[in-house]
């Protein structure tokens, strides 16, 4: 699904209800000008609202979530031929922008993990608050998570719920879900947390104790962190010389991955006696955050799923893409076909 084309420079109008995690710092480091952009995780709208109203910008907003491309028909209408639409995955960031035309981009923007509009539709099956069918797919296709928990060996759910989730009881959570399903399919998100909760007790001051579970396999199921790295690749190729890449995301692993990016990135790698040339190769990214930015205690008091994000920014070079294998940024995670094998 595609939507928006032509030429125009008002914007008047659109999505104006949900704010942005970061907005203003979002906004900042992108200091978007004349030219196009790149919101890979259009969500809402909200960053990519801010960026049109600056003159002379041009925006491809990229989502795999259908609803979230039909949500911002109004402002691509609004925005007079500036804003285009197009349902995919942002890994293939580099891909669509080249099928409408664009060889360069001057900035990319990727806000990461699921949006409150997803949390709060139960169909969905994201949250853990409202009981509906355990799905927790982005783009409706593919792995769902209720094919997870109870397809997946107990092994195999362990070590996702402890690696993506960083739940240090998830093998009790796993050996739990293992005999619930011989009982019978868990099928709804309530049911899940019926099986979690009797392992997992609730503390005050502390978060739901499905919280972590949840975030594990929806990150699994959506394949989160692979597409991450590889819509970093593909920033890396895409971006203009000055151009910035700007990346939120709520979750250490995501964080750490977009760090160790950057930092890559942004310093030339060092020679070897088996590789004496190598320090000729220019850094490709100037680190613009040497520390995350964060939500103040104002943003976070008005929107509290701000308490957890964490921005990272950094500005392309003239030097060529370094390219090469990203795999190495990604945890060790059981393959999914294995785990739809039960193996």
């Amino acid at each position: 699904m595609m939507a928006g084309s032509g030429g125009g420079n008002a914007v008047a109008g659109g999505l104006a209800r949900h704010i942005p995690v970061l907005a203003r710092q979002t906004f900042g480091q992108l200091s978007p000008h004349a030219g196009v952009y790149i919101d890979g995780t259009f969500g809402a709208g909200g960053h990519t609202r801010a960026i049109l109203e600056v003159a002379g910008t041009q925006v491809i907003g990229i989502d795999r979530d259908r609803d979230a491309i039909a949500g911002g028909f109004a402002l691509v209408e609004s925005a007079a031929g500036r804003l285009t639409l197009v349902e995919d995955r942002f890994s293939n960031l580099e891909q669509v922008a080249r099928s409408l035309g664009h060889e360069a981009v001057d900035g990319i923007l990727l806000d990461l993990g699921v949006s409150s509009m997803q949390l709060d539709q139960a169909a969905r099956g994201f949250s853990f608050r409202h009981d509906g069918p355990l799905d927790m797919r982005m783009g409706r296709e593919g792995l769902s998570a209720a094919d997870l928990v109870n397809t997946a060996l107990e092994r195999d759910l362990s070590f996702i719920i402890k690696t993506l989730g960083e739940e240090r009881f998830a093998r009790n959570i796993a050996r739990a879900i293992v005999a619930a399903r011989a009982e019978a399919p868990i099928t709804t998100t309530r049911a899940l947390v019926q099986v979690i909760e009797k392992v997992v007790h609730a503390r005050p001051g502390e978060v739901h104790p499905a919280t972590r579970t949840f975030q594990a396999l929806r990150m699994f199921v959506n394949d989160e962190l692979g597409e991450l790295v590889t819509a970093l690749g593909a920033a890396e190729q895409m971006l203009k010389p000055g151009g910035r890449l700007v990346v939120i995301s709520f979750h250490s692993l995501e964080d750490r991955i977009v760090k160790q990016f950057i930092a890559d990135r942004a310093r030339a790698p060092s020679p070897s006696r088996h590789q004496p040339d190598i320090a000729r190769v220019p850094p490709s990214f100037i680190e613009l955050t040497r520390k995350p930015v964060v939500a103040d205690a104002e943003e976070v008091s008005r929107n509290p799923r701000a308490r957890s994000a964490k921005l990272r920014a950094a500005e392309r070079t003239a030097a060529p893409p370094r390219g090469g294998d990203l795999a190495r940024l990604l945890p060790s995670l059981p393959s999914r076909d294995a785990v739809m094998r039960g193996r």
